[in-house]
């Protein structure tokens, strides 16, 4: 998913600044610099504009007191038009010192044995999750580290309206389809788009991976390998189909072609809007815009056919790489190691909870998490999770956005959109160059 992204914590060596002389750094964290009166370093991070920022600031004053290092941050747009700024600005030399970026497939077209560091030897990467790594690795060599908890992309759902219209959490697309009918009868949105902001229009699609696993386990293989298209496979063009159909059905707010990610999560807070397809991550925003009603949000999957088939669709943390022309990759080493480390985990916590499990062995949840994480977790405990298809291929199309939304849109039909998409996916394919393509 683009996005965002779409957080965490190990140590490195901690500033002592004693009579005016920075002492040599040894065992117990103390710097190497000889020189007391040197001007501060400053490293430069690049992060897109729609990621809540207080866990990842918190995390950057902690390391800044710590090492007398300060970060600055750059944003950029989401979606498309920020994956654009990040490949220009890599292929001109103007890219910043730290990169905030997805991790799976759309990593593999930044070209990262090129552009990023390779931390694949670093001690402190043998605390982050082997699941992580295999994000963000390529031909064998790791270059991010978890930028944030693992998330689901799934339903938020308002339980308030849910409660008032006695409405009962859908296991079937069907029963979802009669909830939005007794929630468009009542006089609410029942499905909030937000197509301004176009990355959140791939969401009904890409989170019905579970689904499509569910009926047939090897398609991410086959996908990968060229044997298996969206547009021939009937379980993944039925994830284009349920994107037609909530537009067919006119269950999306009026304004939907002009309404963004901020105005959507409004809408599901106030529940003015009672269902809005998006990942979890949204559950951060949300509680810091309206504190007093993140408890008035849950999430379920998108369902199924069928009853028996309900679990997440999974994706794996946004990640941390460090550009590998930077002119301080010592020091933006030395903040990824502090961003992963018990002390820049816990600075992270103390100003955002987690919006799904972490990504670093032994770290535990908080009690107090967002009662949508707590309805989550049942599944992980149960294995009832898939991985997004970005996970578990290394092909996932640029235009998927672009073609969601007319899909969504009334533009393009279910079918047209999933042969465009695989037209989308060759061309990409290719460029990775693929056997089998």
């Amino acid at each position: 998913m683009r996005k965002k992204t779409k957080i965490f914590s190990s140590l490195l060596c901690s500033t002592v600044l004693m009579m005016g002389i920075l002492t040599g750094c040894s065992d117990s964290g103390k710097d190497t610099s000889n020189n007391a009166a040197k001007e501060q370093k400053t490293l430069t991070l690049l992060i897109d504009n729609q990621t809540t920022l207080d866990g990842i600031k918190a995390v950057a004053d902690a390391f800044e007191k710590k090492y007398d290092i300060k970060i600055e941050f750059e944003t950029r747009p989401g979606g498309a038009e920020g994956d654009n700024v990040v490949k220009t600005r890599l292929a001109t030399g103007d890219m910043t010192d730290l990169v905030y970026y997805n991790s799976g497939a759309l990593v593999q077209a930044l070209n990262p044995e090129q552009n990023f560091v390779d931390l694949t030897n670093e001690p402190f990467m043998k605390n982050v999750m082997d699941s992580f790594k295999k994000t963000v690795t390529v031909n064998g060599k790791v270059y991010g580290i978890p930028a944030g908890p693992v998330i689901v992309g799934g339903w938020l759902y308002n339980k308030k309206v849910y409660k008032e219209l006695g409405l009962s959490i859908p296991k079937t697309w069907s029963e979802l389809m009669k909830n939005n009918e007794k929630i468009k009868a009542a006089g609410k949105t029942p499905v909030i788009g937000t197509y301004k902001d176009d990355w959140t229009t791939q969401l009904i699609v890409l989170a019905d991976n579970y689904n499509v696993l569910a009926k047939t386990p090897t398609f991410a293989e086959d996908y990968t390998a060229n044997k298996a298209k969206f547009s021939d496979t009937p379980e993944a063009l039925r994830s284009f189909k349920k994107l037609e159909e909530v537009y067919k059905k006119g269950y999306l707010n009026k304004d939907f072609l002009a309404t963004n990610y901020d105005a959507g999560l409004k809408m599901l807070a106030e529940g003015k809007g009672v269902h809005y397809p998006m990942l979890t991550f949204a559950l951060t925003a949300i509680a810091k815009n309206y504190p007093d009603k993140i408890n008035d949000i849950g999430v379920f999957p998108q369902p199924s056919d069928s009853p028996d088939i309900n679990g997440f669709t999974v994706w794996m943390p946004a990640a941390i790489y460090i550009n590998k022309n930077s002119d301080h990759v010592e020091e933006a080493k030395k903040f990824v190691e502090f961003y992963i480390s018990p002390e820049g985990m816990n600075a992270y916590l103390s100003k955002v909870k987690p919006e799904g499990p972490l990504a670093i062995k032994g770290a535990k949840l908080p009690d107090d998490v967002y009662p949508a994480v707590k309805e989550m977790l049942p599944y992980f405990e149960s294995g009832k999770t898939a991985p997004a298809l970005e996970f578990l291929s290394p092909v996932k199309g640029p235009s998927l956005p672009q073609i969601t939304t007319e899909v969504g849109s009334g533009i393009k039909s279910a079918k047209e959109g999933a042969k465009l998409y695989d037209r989308d996916v060759e061309k990409q394919a290719k460029q990775l160059g693929l056997p089998g393509w």
